[in-house]
């Protein structure tokens, strides 16, 4: 086992690997950034190194920077988190050349992976169902219109290094084409480096579903159940849940067995996430692999019982998954993630700032994932979540009112949070009917009116 991870990252899911380290007995490394100079990962870890100024291009984002801490502390592996480094296959590659256990996959893999057409190409081999599209990166307007006719609009074009809904242009026209490929193009070259374009079928307002996944060393892989991730603004997730009340399970066994068996032809290792669209036909349709832990990763370890972080580090040691899983998952009453984000509810504007106040809930079946403190400053640089709040009860009833109770009982003073655009989405009828699926925050009234 590792004596000591450095961790690529700050905020809420730094303290998240510190913590499982801790209860290993794993010392730490927190790298920071002079805007995170009194963030509690720096606190809480053994060690903490400043290794840059607020602009994460000039800090979590430097490689050579964060290699340098690991070397200058002796750190024997490093653990990237979600978001910055997490998916960047050269920083992968850096850190295994200079002798560091990268705790993620191998980076052939991210790379794979990482462009989508290629992940496509290799689930559709493994008979994973995908939407009609591309076989490939768009090499013309011309071919992405004859392409648009023959699958029938509206399409999606999809940056192929994308992420994160940069990059994505929905297409309902063969008189659009021109001008929205050339945006999204411009949007992905300057979001990724990288201006490849692949097309999708569109289908609207589907449910978001994705499939948690875990791979060892010694070609065993398992899945881990779904969550259901359709309640978002911009292709950002706000709530997601796990099992998702539109997966039976004859579809979860169906659809987990053929993941393996792709994941498996693969190579894929450590920890992943394999994301679905579904249509009003209840199939699943995939879209991409995401090659890192993901932020809502705490419902799935809430009905799994699985702690996905230890099973990250463990896998990268070289554990075999059965030592680690001891037996078959089996999924437990349901979960409910709440991102608590520092911007107004209503307008959706940032809300940086200090917080003046705060009181986070407790009780039975509530977690919060935090890295925020009285008085702590939340910066306007870096992503804009304050919290994860998460609800755990023996149905999805339970884990609503939970949740709703929860939500009632979280007090953020000085800035504006999105707590009460929560409390208005969990009230829905639709919401506690389980009618969910990506165009819901539209459709019930919930976004800003454009002007």
């Amino acid at each position: 086992m590792f004596e000591k991870i450095l961790i690529a990252n700050r905020g809420e899911i730094a303290l998240r690997v510190i913590c499982a380290c801790k209860e290993m007995g794993i010392k730490t490394v927190a790298v920071y950034s002079e805007a995170d100079r009194h963030s509690l990962h720096t606190r809480f870890a053994d060690e903490a190194i400043c290794i840059g100024p607020a602009k994460s291009s000039r800090s979590y984002l430097d490689i050579p920077a964060v290699i340098s801490a690991a070397e200058i502390t002796n750190a024997d592996a490093v653990h990237p988190g979600y978001g910055f480094l997490s998916e960047n296959a050269d920083f992968a590659e850096v850190c295994e050349t200079s002798g560091l256990t990268f705790i993620g996959p191998k980076p052939e893999v991210i790379r794979r992976m990482g462009l989508k057409q290629i992940a496509r190409a290799a689930m559709e081999e493994a008979g994973v169902p995908i939407l009609p599209g591309s076989k490939g990166v768009l090499k013309s307007v011309e071919e992405a219109l004859e392409l648009a006719a023959s699958i029938g609009y509206p399409v999606m074009l999809k940056a192929s290094a994308g992420g994160g809904g940069r990059g994505m242009r929905i297409v309902r026209g063969a008189e659009e084409m021109a001008a929205l490929l050339a945006q999204a193009q411009a949007e992905a070259s300057a979001a990724f480096s990288c201006g490849d374009m692949y097309m999708e079928k569109l289908v609207e307002n589907p449910r978001h579903i994705e499939f948690q996944i875990l791979g060892d060393q010694h070609g065993n892989v398992e899945v881990l159940g779904e969550r259901e991730c359709s309640i978002q603004r911009r292709h950002q997730k706000l709530i997601e849940e796990a099992p998702s009340v539109a997966v039976s399970k004859d579809l979860r066994a169906r659809i987990s067995s053929k993941l393996s068996n792709a994941l498996k032809e693969i190579g894929y290792t450590n920890a992943g996430t394999v994301e679905f669209l579904m249509g009003p036909d209840g199939n699943l349709y995939f879209i991409e692999v995401n090659a890192r832990i993901q932020v809502e990763h705490p419902v799935t370890e809430m009905v799994t019982g699985v702690d996905l972080v230890k099973a990250q580090i463990r896998i990268a040691a070289g554990e075999k998954l059965p030592d680690i899983l001891r037996g078959p998952v089996e999924l437990r009453g349901h979960a409910i993630e709440c991102r608590i984000n520092a911007e107004h509810p209503e307008t959706f504007t940032p809300s940086p700032g200090r917080i003046t106040g705060l009181n986070l809930p407790g009780g039975a079946g509530i977690r919060v994932d935090t890295a925020a403190y009285q008085d702590g400053i939340i910066p306007p640089y870096y992503d804009s979540l304050v919290a994860k709040l998460i609800a755990y009860g023996s149905d999805r009833t339970e884990a609503i009112a939970r949740m709703s109770r929860a939500l009632g009982m979280f007090v953020v003073e000085g800035i504006y949070t999105s707590i009460p655009l929560h409390q208005k989405i969990l009230a829905s009828p639709d919401f506690v009917a389980g009618k969910l699926d990506t165009g819901f925050l539209a459709r019930s009234g919930f976004l800003p009116e454009k002007k």
